[in-house]
């Protein structure tokens, strides 16, 4: 399975992972609010009806009759009421439809029962097919013949003079019953318009889900997939540049085995070259554990103020005989006050000394190197200019790429291992710096070192 498969695979699996957790999360959520839906509705329906109840009661209680027959009481209290036995006016004056108190007709009806419960009145919109005795549980729902469903509400009347017999023997507790009940049609509408949002609305938001789910999967695989393929360029890239002087080194050591012993007097020059080859292929290892360490952090000591005026003395002087070799005039230029910042001198030391090194290295004979110190706004500033090749604006984005060169004949014949910028930018990143580059072909290059001054 190629690297391809298999970062796809990776994103397949994300994506699914994401998608079922997702769907859970929704799935959950939705059920909560269906059922915090519905039974803030159906709480809101009881409390209506409680309310209804509790006015229609306290408007009986005092013009219920103790004895006698409570018929001609009641028609007189409900003229909308039909009475049981009775023919009933299916077409109530405007006067006694609101003599009950209530707003809407065609969804409540109210029913009345003595203390025996026998049906004496009900509303002639009741429901179809009702049984005429009394259930006196508080609430019932049920469904009628015509397969709506009803829920009512029961509750108990006292007549007037109930409360001042309290201490006389009773034979029954209550003058009777007050049932209200309302058709659950409308309710049951808006449960099933809740039930088609969910069933419709569910299943598009696992489609958005799913696809959101592969373009967030695809996102958190894209630096994965970048640094394994940067890894895979390192790894190629630091195999090839460990196969040249390997190579080179064995062929050395078979040509010295196979040495006759007239010729032993060559085993010095071969040994040196076997030492030339050892030595890059010591630094080369040794820059690329730097690196290593640099980009983990492996030794996080704490920094220190760091004089940039004697590191960039230092630094000119120990490359002035190499400068002088390659005649090439190296100078510096510092201010006169100290420029502190805070750091790790040895990192800050490698950093401008790769760039100087770079900076002789690409310059032809002849030429000028100058590494000048200033500060503004608060920022101390190390340029490293020289009068080299220049390196072309195409280049300038990958110059800080391990193993590249932009020259590589030339700093093979120097050398240079294409790590040398690398590091540079590993370091400047440690210190919250940055590396600017200005350069033209044929015209030199200009490298820039930001970095926040302490004091000074």
């Amino acid at each position: 399975m190629n690297s391809h498969q298999l970062f796809r695979r990776s994103r397949t699996r994300l994506a699914l992972w994401y998608a079922l957790v997702m769907g859970a999360i929704l799935s959950l959520s939705g059920l909560g609010m269906y059922r915090s839906l519905v039974q803030s509705n159906w709480t809101a329906m009881e409390r209506e009806m409680e309310s209804i109840a509790g006015t229609l009661h306290d408007s009986l209680e005092p013009m219920l009759p103790t004895s006698g027959d409570p018929t001609t009481v009641l028609q007189q209290i409900f003229p909308e009421l039909c009475l049981a036995g009775q023919p009933c006016n299916t077409n109530p004056t405007l006067i006694q439809r609101h003599t009950t108190g209530i707003s809407d007709r065609s969804i409540y009806y109210i029913r009345l029962f003595d203390h025996q419960g026998t049906l004496l009145a009900f509303s002639p919109n009741q429901p179809p097919s009702l049984l005429k005795t009394l259930n006196r549980s508080p609430w019932q729902t049920f469904h009628a013949a015509n397969g709506i469903r009803y829920h009512q509400f029961t509750t108990i009347l006292h007549s007037a003079h109930a409360h001042h017999q309290a201490n006389e023997p009773s034979t029954h507790p209550s003058w009777g019953y007050l049932q209200i009940g309302r058709t659950l049609k409308t309710f049951d509408a808006e449960t099933k318009r809740i039930q088609w949002i969910l069933v419709i609305g569910f299943p598009i938001a696992l489609l958005l889900v799913g696809f959101s789910s592969w373009w967030l999967s695809g996102l958190a695989m894209q630096p994965i997939y970048q640094s394994y393929q940067q890894q895979q360029q390192f790894t190629a890239n630091a195999a090839h540049e460990l196969r040249s002087p390997l190579a080179s080194l064995l062929a050395t050591v078979e040509a010295i085995l196979r040495l006759p012993p007239s010729n032993q007097h060559s085993i010095p020059v071969m040994l040196q070259t076997v030492e030339r080859q050892g030595r890059r292929l010591s630094h080369l290892i040794a820059d690329l554990l730097f690196l290593t360490s640099l980009e983990q952090n492996s030794s996080p000591k704490p920094f220190q103020p760091c004089c940039l005026n004697d590191l960039i003395s230092d630094l000119t002087e120990e490359f002035l005989e190499l400068a002088t070799i390659a005649d090439i005039h190296l100078t510096h230029q510092i201010p006169n006050h100290d420029v502190y910042v805070l750091g790790n001198e040895s990192q800050l030391y490698r950093l401008v000394s790769n760039l100087i090194a770079n900076a002789i290295q690409y310059t032809p004979n002849g030429g000028q190197v100058v590494v000048s110190l200033t500060t503004r706004d608060r920022m101390a500033l190390i340029t490293v200019k020289d009068t080299g090749i220049g390196i072309a604006a195409v280049e300038q984005t990958r110059i800080f790429d391990r193993f590249y060169r932009v020259d590589s004949d030339r700093s093979r014949k120097t050398g240079g291992t294409g790590l040398g910028l690398a590091i540079a930018q590993a370091i400047a990143i440690k210190h919250q710096a940055r590396i600017k580059v200005e350069s033209q072909v044929d015209q030199g290059s200009i490298f820039t070192v930001e970095l926040a001054t302490v004091f000074g």
